[in-house]
């Protein structure tokens, strides 16, 4: 499978990322093996996750993920050098301090390597803006860890432009590593976040992106088109929020474009994404093979421009 740059990285990934966040969660152990060998074995190469996944569970306290694909490398011989791992900082409390520090990064990065059972990590992201911690701090930190192998490229997550445009300044001035990916929220419905100054930061400075909520919590599936398909659904209150004439639109575009493709409205939301200027590659999540299977088609779904225009038109 075509890899694409992840910006200025080095790293070279796949158009489609698998999130990690099921794993520890709506996905098992045996789960989360059987998905990931079907996902490397498809030739997808780039695997997302957060030191934080999954503490919202009852009885897990964050790492879980981590731990589940540390156990699936140790168990697949040979897999580590051809896998991106993809993880988080920032979000998780604990020893070391919180947030963004300098100490709470060295010390959550230890933890991450140990329950990833590997001696680096492809890319190490800021998980969310820190605005306790100077953004000088927090890449020296970051230098840190590159300059000892532990880390081989750093980005950040949910930063706005005026967030990101600060972060990269900084780093120019101060001789320091830069943020060289993204990661924002970016889907069919959620478009305007991202869209505009942010968007076009990253075009010009050439950073990689990676979004997240691809699938809109997995309303841009189709599975979801009234509160009743909501009732006992774990994403359920996410959800609801799409749950409007606009989302409807979407969801009735979707439906036209998966039909002449003799596809899914997933799949053809997936594809949308994947042929959006200034995306390098969304991010997507199954509990089941079937879902993955899916997934892994919609990087092979050339979608027209008319397809793309009603698309555009429908989310508008």
């Amino acid at each position: 499978m075509d890899k694409r740059p992840l910006g200025r990285t080095g790293l070279d990934i796949a158009p489609l990322v698998f999130g990690g966040n099921v794993f520890g969660w709506t996905a098992d152990q045996k789960t989360s093996f059987a998905l990931l060998d079907r996902f490397t074995g498809a030739g997808f190469n780039a695997i997302d996750t957060a030191d934080v996944y999954s503490a919202w569970v009852p009885g897990n306290k964050g790492g879980e993920s981590e731990t589940i694909i540390g156990e699936w490398l140790k168990a697949r011989p040979g897999q580590r050098e051809k896998t991106v791992i993809i993880t988080k900082v920032g979000w998780l409390g604990g020893s070391g301090g919180k947030g963004l520090s300098a100490g709470a990064i060295a010390a959550r990065a230890e933890d991450s390597l140990r329950r990833l059972q590997t001696d680096y990590i492809d890319l190490y992201l800021s998980h969310r803006p820190d605005p306790d911690t100077p953004i000088d701090e927090t890449l020296r930190a970051h230098e840190d860890l590159l300059r000892s192998g532990k880390v081989r490229a750093i980005g950040g997550s949910n930063y706005d432009a005026t967030q990101l445009r600060a972060a990269l300044d900084s780093a120019a001035a101060g001789n320091l590593p830069r943020y060289e990916v993204l990661q924002p929220e970016y889907n069919l419905f959620d478009r305007g976040s991202y869209e505009g100054a942010l968007r076009d930061l990253c075009i010009a400075e050439g950073l990689g992106v990676i979004t997240y909520y691809s699938l809109a919590s997995g309303f841009l599936s189709g599975k979801y088109r009234s509160e009743a398909d909501l009732a006992g659904k774990a994403r359920g209150q996410r959800v609801s929020k799409y749950l409007n004439e606009r989302g409807m639109r979407i969801l009735a575009a979707l439906d036209a474009v998966a039909a002449a493709h003799q596809a899914k409205p997933a799949e053809v939301a997936l594809a949308w994404l994947i042929a959006r200027e200034g995306v390098t590659a969304p991010i997507a999540s199954a509990t089941s093979v079937e879902q993955l299977d899916s997934l892994i088609r919609s990087a092979q779904l050339a979608l027209s421009a008319d397809d793309i225009a009603q698309l555009n038109q429908a989310s508008a």
